[in-house]
Order: C-alpha cells, then sequence, then structure tokens
C-alpha cells in the first residue's frame, strides 16, 4: 500500500469505522427489540438465542476465511463485497415473515459482515504503520463500539416503539451504501506480499466446532442427553482434528505458532473472555428491564445508557493508554470493573435496586470501554505486517465465539432456571449463575492482563515474530507439509 497523507488515512480510518458502526449497531440495537421480536414471533427463549448466535456463530467461523482471502485477492475488494452482502442481508432481515427465516437472513448478513470488521482492521493496520498512531487509530475504532452501545439500545427502542422491530436493519441500508461509495473513491487496493492458500479442510472444521459447540449450549436446557451428546462429540473431534491437521500446513487456516506468543494467546482469551461478558450482560438485560420491570423498548434503551455512555468515553482513552503506556493499564482497569460488576449482581441481586442497577452498569461499561484496544493492538502488533488480515481475523474471531458462547451459555442457564414460571417469578434467582460465569469472564480478563503483558510476554512476541518470518523465508508459499 502506497504512504498516504494524513487527511486520507484519516478519512480511510472513518470508512471503515462506518462499517463497525452498521455490524456494532445492529447487535446492540436487536438486544433492545428482542421482547418484541418474541411477542410477535412467538418465539421461546432458545428461538431468542438463535436471533444473536446465528449471526455471530456465522461470523466466528468465516472470519479468518475472510481475513485470510482479503490478504490474498486484495483487501478493498472483499470490503466491497461485504458492504453488498451485509446490506442485501438486512433488507431481507426486515422482511423476514418468521422466526426461522430471520435466522437465515441473520446468517446471509453474517457473511457478509464476516468479510467487514477484519479486513477493514487489517486496512487500518496497513494505513497507520507507526505504532502510537496505530494505537490512536485502534483506540477511535474502538470508540465506534461505544458509540453503537449507546446509540443502539436507544434507537433500537424507538424505531421499535413508533415503527417496530424491523425498522432496525433499515438503518444499515443507507450507512451500507454509503460505506461502499466512499471505499471504491477513496480505500487504496492492498495485499500481502505472500499471500496464503486457502485450507478448505481447515474451514470445515472450524464450522463443525462452532456450529456443534454451539447447538450443544443452546438446546441442552430442552433436549435430552442422547439429543445433545453426538453434536458435543462433534465438536471436541473437530477441536482435535484442528489441533492435529492444522501444524501439518504451511499455510493454515488457524496458524498455531500466533500461539507461542505470550501477548497473542492473552490477547484471544481476554477477548473470549470480555465478549462472553458482553453478550451475556446485553441478554439478561435486555430481557429483565422489559419482561420483568416491564418497561417499553425505548425506556429500557435508556436504562442502557449508564453502561454504553463509559464505554463511549474509556474507548479512546484506552487508545491513548496503550499507545504511551502499553496495554496492562487498560486490561487492570477492565478486568476489575466487569468483575465487580458481576459481582454486584451475583452478590448483591444489583438488578433489584435502581442504584445498584446503575453502579452495574456503569461498571461494565467502564470495563468494556477499556478492554477492546488492547485486545486489537496485542493481537496484530507482534505479528509481521504480511499477516496482518490472518492475525487480525483471529482476534475478531475471539470476539465472536466468545460472544456466542456467551449468549449461549447464559442463554442455556436462564432457560433451565426459568423451566416453564413467569419471568417475573423467578427471573432474578434463575440468572444469579449467569451473574456468577460473567463476574469470573471479568476475573479473566485481570488475571490474562495481569500476565501476558509483562516483559516476558513481549520478548516471546518478538521471538514468535523473527520466527514466523524467518520461517515465512524459508517455505515457499503454496507448498504443504
Amino acid at each position: 500500500m502506497p504512504e498516504l497523507s494524513h487527511r486520507r488515512r484519516m478519512l480511510v480510518l472513518s470508512i471503515c469505522c462506518m462499517s463497525l458502526l452498521i455490524v456494532s449497531l445492529d447487535n446492540t440495537a436487536l438486544n433492545v427489540a428482542l421482547p418484541s421480536m418474541q411477542r410477535e414471533l412467538h418465539a421461546t427463549t432458545s428461538g431468542l438465542q438463535w436471533t444473536i448466535d446465528a449471526y455471530t456463530l456465522v461470523l466466528a467461523s468465516l472470519l479468518m476465511l475472510a481475513g485470510s482471502t482479503a490478504d490474498r485477492i486484495g483487501r478493498k475488494r472483499v470490503f466491497m463485497a461485504g458492504l453488498v452482502i451485509f446490506t442485501a442481508g438486512s433488507l431481507l432481515c426486515s422482511l423476514a415473515p418468521n422466526l426461522e427465516l430471520l435466522v437465515v437472513f441473520r446468517m446471509v448478513q453474517a457473511v457478509g459482515g464476516s468479510m467487514l470488521n477484519p479486513v477493514a482492521m487489517s486496512i487500518i493496520t496497513n494505513t497507520f504503520t507507526d505504532p502510537r498512531e496505530r494505537a490512536r487509530a485502534i483506540g477511535a475504532w474502538g470508540a465506534v463500539v461505544g458509540i453503537s452501545m449507546a446509540a443502539g439500545p436507544l434507537a433500537g427502542g424507538l424505531l421499535v416503539e413508533s415503527v417496530g422491530w424491523r425498522s432496525i436493519f433499515w438503518v444499515n441500508l443507507p450507512v451500507g451504501l454509503a460505506a461502499l461509495l466512499l471505499t471504491l473513491r477513496f480505500v487504496p487496493e492492498s495485499r500481502a506480499p505472500r499471500p496464503r492458500r486457502p485450507d478448505p479442510v481447515g474451514q470445515v472444521l472450524v464450522i463443525a466446532l462452532f456450529g456443534s459447540l454451539t447447538y450443544a449450549i443452546i438446546e441442552a436446557p430442552n433436549a435430552s442427553l442422547p439429543e445433545v451428546l453426538p453434536f458435543a462429540a462433534v465438536a471436541l473431534a473437530a477441536l482435535l482434528a484442528l489441533l492435529i491437521y492444522e501444524p501439518r500446513r504451511a499455510e493454515p487456516l488457524i496458524d498455531l505458532r500466533f500461539f507461542r506468543s505470550a501477548p497473542f494467546s492473552g490477547a484471544t482469551g481476554i477477548a473470549v473472555s470480555a465478549f462472553a461478558a458482553l453478550g451475556g450482560f446485553l441478554f439478561l438485560s435486555t430481557l429483565y428491564l422489559q419482561n420483568v420491570r416491564g418497561l417499553d423498548a425505548l425506556h429500557a434503551g435508556l436504562w442502557m445508557l449508564p453502561m454504553a455512555v463509559p464505554t463511549l468515553l474509556c474507548a479512546p482513552l484506552s487508545g491513548r493508554l496503550v499507545g504511551s503506556r502499553g496495554p496492562r493499564l487498560p486490561l487492570l482497569i477492565a478486568g476489575a470493573a466487569m468483575t465487580t460488576s458481576g459481582l454486584l449482581f451475583a452478590l448483591f441481586e444489583a438488578e433489584t435496586s435502581g442504584v445498584t442497577l446503575f453502579a452495574g452498569y456503569v461498571l461494565f461499561g467502564v470495563g468494556f470501554g477499556f478492554v477492546n484496544a488492547p485486545i486489537t493492538n496485542t493481537a496484530v502488533s507482534g505479528m509481521p505486517r504480511a499477516q496482518a488480515g490472518v492475525a487480525a481475523a483471529v482476534a475478531s474471531t475471539s470476539r465472536q465465539l466468545g460472544q456466542t458462547l456467551g449468549v449461549a451459555v447464559i442463554g442455556a442457564i436462564l432457560a433451565a432456571g426459568i423451566g416453564n414460571s413467569p419471568y417475573r417469578d423467578t427471573f432474578v434467582a434463575a440468572a444469579r449463575p449467569g451473574w456468577w460465569i460473567l463476574a469470573a469472564c471479568g476475573a479473566a480478563v485481570l488475571v490474562l492482563g495481569l500476565l501476558t503483558s509483562g516483559r516476558w510476554a513481549h520478548r516471546t512476541a518478538e521471538r514468535t515474530a523473527e520466527r514466523l518470518e524467518t520461517e515465512e523465508v524459508r517455505q515457499p508459499v503454496g507448498t504443504s507439509v
């Protein structure tokens, strides 16, 4: 990619952030609409889980393929294809006549979404070559998540109350079209100098692992053991096959050599933990505010602002801290705040009091605002720039997998606890194990941040990058071992 002027780099960053905005806004707004969708489409708790997880599951399964494909055939080209498919999928979702087709169309959306976030991050990484400037750019990227969390519930609640839940998907249409036209005009094309070959076997194994694991978790409360056990077995077999097969390829879908870097491994674990907490937190909060407190979608969206606003404010601050002092401090703040938030709900039933509910939301928003920038920066900074797309895709996959598992696990626990009883009578008790899990996710962020951001961890990252570059030179592209 040629060196761009500062103004052009800022424009490229803005265009990439637009893609993140429509993806994040869609998810946060959709959470507020879940009770309305449940009533109109006669959905069960597991049905609601699938409207969220069908998207994140497909996204997680295809992100690494999209990242490596973009490195190979052109990041701009794949990014534009993603915008077209995501926008078309959004239109189809708005027209879905039943829950089953809505889930299918959400999967179409996800195919396009898989071409957006990791590819956009790869474009940013190759546009901003200075580490400090890149950290600030990633901080701005993370701030978009805060904007979507602030605007999504409020805009979603307003749209649901005034027009209906289908209008949430309409928002993506003009933004997607604008991003497409701006990308065509201003984003330069770039590729990896040594593109990687496709890995269809690895891709099938990833889909089998994620899909069967998620199905087993979501359906466990409603199905017998013989019905769920085969899917759990498929997930385990796919995992073992990945661990055996992928190291034997010179150009694997999941390059397990990346995990020799302690910061990269830590960033992956932190991403899974933090986004599992986010998925579970939003799922529990939305159902509680509307189905238990009886709020309409707009007022439920307003109640989410104490979480969303701190995320918006803390994300750019986190980016600046990462650029000036490294990822340790933001990760420690994030882990401590998210753990405390989960404990408020698990120990003190924070949702039953307006004051403690407000405090729990603020703490979670602070924690999530600080966690995103160090995840992304750590994942890509220790890797060779030629493999930025793959590294960014692994980080993005970890986020989506975490969110998928968060909704699946927390939803399954909630469904098992409630059974056939009314939400109002049993929700707080049924949700308590879920809050303990979310507190444990926050503690994992804290511990992993402490362990993987020291000098020893940075030395492993440097050695890993050197080995990767050396092995890439020795191993001809397009061969397997």
